[in-house]
């Protein structure tokens, strides 16, 4: 995942997906060889020398100010998540040659505050890192991903990229398959970009390249995302069908850690099956017999 690189790319797709018409520019001549923007017009419309453009997608980078990066923003008609993209992997570009910062290490770790607070929710939650590695959950959260936990080793941590995109039994559980694929490329690429160094996120992706053919395509889209809410269709082995509105809240005490919440509609059919689901993942009550008696 080198930086220049990655600027270079994620330039050069941008730009291929629009054409003169969306931005606004007059078409000359019928035999255009550049799929989307040339150069030139993204130079135009960002305010800037084609020379300069043509630096930074080269990744000939020096120092850019955000003046500049916000006109490029606007040329290719970025997203909140692509811009931010755009200025992480410019930074990271910029870096003095042959220097590297210090990659930050995967979180693997949750504090014994955040794990109780996930006891004490209601709702089916789990906390996860930047490469989907689930590191906690609470009883009903790792119900409602029981497939995902019962397909990893006893002594692995459950990894929901990996689970859908290497496991046959994904298209069982995740109804919109392609959906939760794509977003999760999508994320993997925005962390990436925010973190180039990490030995952990360049593993994992290496793995997905090599063993999924739908990775390797995804990936090399270059699309950026967030993923904080939504709605997940699953199918779960014991109740069915499930309709759940997501919420992802960053922990800012632990840079890297989301705590993913799932609620269901109430008095809705998936709220009756999260019910079932609750009921049957509840810990077995203390036997009567086995409980203190009281005092007299």
């Amino acid at each position: 995942m080198n930086p220049k690189d990655e600027l270079r790319d994620f330039l050069s797709t941008r730009r291929a997906r629009l054409t003169p018409a969306e931005v606004g520019l007059p078409v000359y001549g019928v035999n255009r060889r550049v799929t989307g923007l040339r150069r030139e017009e993204v130079a135009l419309l960002a305010g800037i020398s084609v020379e300069y453009y043509i630096r930074l997608e080269r990744g000939r980078v020096g120092s850019v100010s955000d003046t500049v990066l916000d006109g490029l923003a606007h040329a290719l008609q970025l997203d909140e998540a692509e811009r931010d993209h755009l200025h992480k992997i410019v930074r990271a570009a910029a870096a003095p040659s042959g220097g590297r910062r210090q990659a930050r290490p995967a979180r693997m770790r949750v504090r014994a505050t955040v794990r109780r607070v996930l006891d004490l929710m209601p709702s089916p939650a789990y906390i996860r890192n930047g490469r989907f590695d689930i590191l906690a959950a609470n009883d009903l959260g790792r119900a409602l991903y029981g497939p995902v936990y019962e397909r990893c080793g006893p002594r692995e941590t459950p990894n929901s990229a990996r689970f859908v995109f290497l496991d046959p039994t994904a298209p069982d559980f995740f109804v919109d398959l392609d959906s939760v694929r794509s977003d999760a490329v999508a994320f993997l690429r925005a962390e990436a970009g925010g973190d180039p160094y990490s030995r952990e996120l360049h593993d994992l992706i290496g793995e997905l390249c090599t063993r999924s053919e739908q990775f390797r395509h995804l990936w090399a889209a270059h699309d950026v995302r967030y993923h904080r809410s939504g709605v997940k269709r699953l199918h779960h082995p014991l109740v069915g069908d499930l309709t759940l509105d997501f919420e992802a809240f960053e922990l800012p005490s632990d840079p890297g850690q989301r705590l993913n919440v799932y609620t269901a509609a109430p008095d809705s059919p998936s709220a009756q099956a999260l019910s079932l689901l609750a009921c049957w993942a509840s810990p077995p009550s203390e036997p009567v017999s086995a409980q203190r008696p009281l005092e007299p």
